[in-house]
């Protein structure tokens, strides 16, 4: 891996999978906003299931609210927000200081849509902030690899979360198939008996979406 530390690493994996949960769990969180507030105000206790979280929450609106902002709720979109800031505040150097600024930006906006009465607007923000800082990594950052261990932890989430949601099959193998590369750019040591586990898996006719999650997580276990 050249230069790049194992402490470095792991910082720009987890940066990568900590933006990505942050943005997909977002827009999980939009969509099921309008549907609490008009229609199923129990929609949140669907939504802890697929986002294989404890539901902790006594109602809509105390899961709306600490779900959202609160930094003392582990599971929330800013506790996560805010591990993604720490990692790229360590790899300050690594990624530029403009690719940090945008998940600062990202942070302010989610600090206001805490207090705001039309939440979305600021939310949307957020989910833009994270689209600039993925474009920033490919326009500013030089380091193949260290854009490989970003893209490979952001791609790893996202297989991750689509796999616990039970998405559609073609869309899980689409983002598998799209992991695969970044496995290789990030030159992670790579645990092949499990990556060999995970596409029996995702390529059955069938999906097992728990022994593919299983195996998810054991790949870089080597």
């Amino acid at each position: 891996m050249g230069v790049i530390t194992v402490d470095k690493a792991d910082h720009l994996y987890w940066l990568g999978r900590y933006s990505e949960r942050v943005y997909t769990t977002l827009k999980l969180y939009c969509d099921g906003y309008d549907s609490m507030l008009d229609a199923d105000e129990d929609f949140y206790k669907k939504l802890c299931v697929m986002l294989d979280i404890p539901n902790i929450y006594t109602s809509r609106d105390d899961f709306l609210q600490r779900y959202g902002y609160d930094r003392q709720d582990y599971n929330s979109i800013i506790s996560n927000l805010t591990r993604a800031y720490d990692n790229a505040i360590v790899m300050r150097d690594e990624i530029g200081t403009e690719t940090l600024g945008y998940i600062q930006m990202a942070v302010y906006s989610m600090d206001a849509a805490s207090v705001s009465s039309a939440p979305m607007i600021q939310l949307q923000k957020v989910v833009d902030h994270l689209l600039a800082f993925w474009g920033c990594v490919d326009d500013q950052i030089d380091g193949y690899c260290i854009r490989g261990i970003m893209k490979f932890g952001k791609r790893v989430e996202r297989l991750d979360l689509y796999l616990r949601f039970h998405m559609d099959p073609n869309e899980v193998r689409r983002t598998y198939r799209r992991m695969l590369p970044r496995a290789r750019e990030s030159q992670l040591p790579i645990n092949q008996t499990a990556m060999d586990a995970l596409k029996r898996y995702i390529e059955a006719p069938e999906m097992d979406y728990e022994g593919a999650l299983s195996a998810l997580l054991e790949i870089l276990n080597v």
